[in-house]
């Protein structure tokens, strides 16, 4: 079994910086395979907060794998974001926007969902699909996890507007075996299987609230961490205590099946 530890929407320029030290304790003291963060490292992807997240990335411990959120493109200079958005990202976090992690148990790959020219909603294009595709190829036994930032099913509560693509992303990841797809970007948590379509398999959604930012929406700061194995998915909410000395687990999701037949077996508080 691995374990997979899901940041989102850490957005630096709008941190609780007393929150810094007891993530990182936290994450680092939980000692999973990976850490997956789902976007939204900035607030307005200047050069001092890319700084600040690219400082606490280097102070964890396992490995780090990033995908940008539509935060991490400058939002009020227009040039910038319509003919370079990804420089300073690239500057600080590497040229790979999609990047891929895997290892005997489980293989996690991330896509690229921010369009620079509708700032806020996603989009989620054919190539990455596409890439995505071939990556999860022929894969049997390994769990298959997605990182996108843009989550890809609202409820009617959530008021941005849906990713571009998002039906027909669900329905191409659920034929190649996708077993998760993690995400941000609502600063709201939700776990649970997308709509259920006869004939197609069964996709897991994880959503992470925010970890460190103050736009909390009536929601504590969160992070999620994920045990998997090819018959059992576990996810455990940890959120921040009140005083921000620290996170501690309060909710649980288990499921059980694999291959596409995913059902949740239990829901718990922790």
């Amino acid at each position: 079994m691995k374990r997979l530890l899901h940041l989102s929407d850490l957005h630096f320029g709008r941190d609780r910086p007393e929150l810094l030290r007891p993530l990182i304790e936290t994450v680092n003291g939980l000692a999973p395979d990976l850490v997956a963060i789902s976007g939204d490292l900035t607030q307005r992807a200047t050069e001092a907060q890319f700084r600040a997240a690219a400082a606490f990335v280097e102070r964890l411990k396992p490995p780090v794998l990033v995908v940008p959120g539509n935060h991490d493109v400058p939002l009020h200079n227009l040039y910038v974001r319509l003919v370079k958005p990804w420089k300073r990202y690239r500057r600080w976090f590497g040229r790979d926007l999609e990047p891929c992690w895997e290892d005997d148990e489980m293989i996690v790959a991330g896509a690229n969902t921010v369009n620079p020219l509708a700032w806020q909603q996603g989009w989620f294009r054919s190539r990455s699909l596409a890439r995505i595709r071939r990556i999860f190829a022929n894969e049997e036994s390994r769990v298959r996890v997605v990182v996108v930032h843009h989550p890809m099913e609202h409820t009617p509560e959530d008021t941005k507007e849906l990713m571009r693509g998002a039906g027909r992303a669900i329905g191409e990841l659920a034929e190649c075996g996708a077993d998760v797809i993690l995400s941000g970007h609502l600063h709201t948590w939700r776990v649970g299987p997308f709509a259920e379509v006869d004939g197609r398999g069964v996709v897991l959604q994880v959503h992470a609230g925010t970890g460190l930012s103050t736009r909390v929406r009536g929601e504590p700061n969160d992070f999620n961490l994920l045990e998997v194995s090819a018959d059992r998915i576990h996810v455990q909410r940890h959120t921040a205590l009140e005083d921000g000395s620290g996170f501690r687990p309060t909710e649980t999701r288990t499921f059980r099946g694999g291959g596409g037949q995913w059902r949740m077996e239990t829901t718990d508080s922790a």
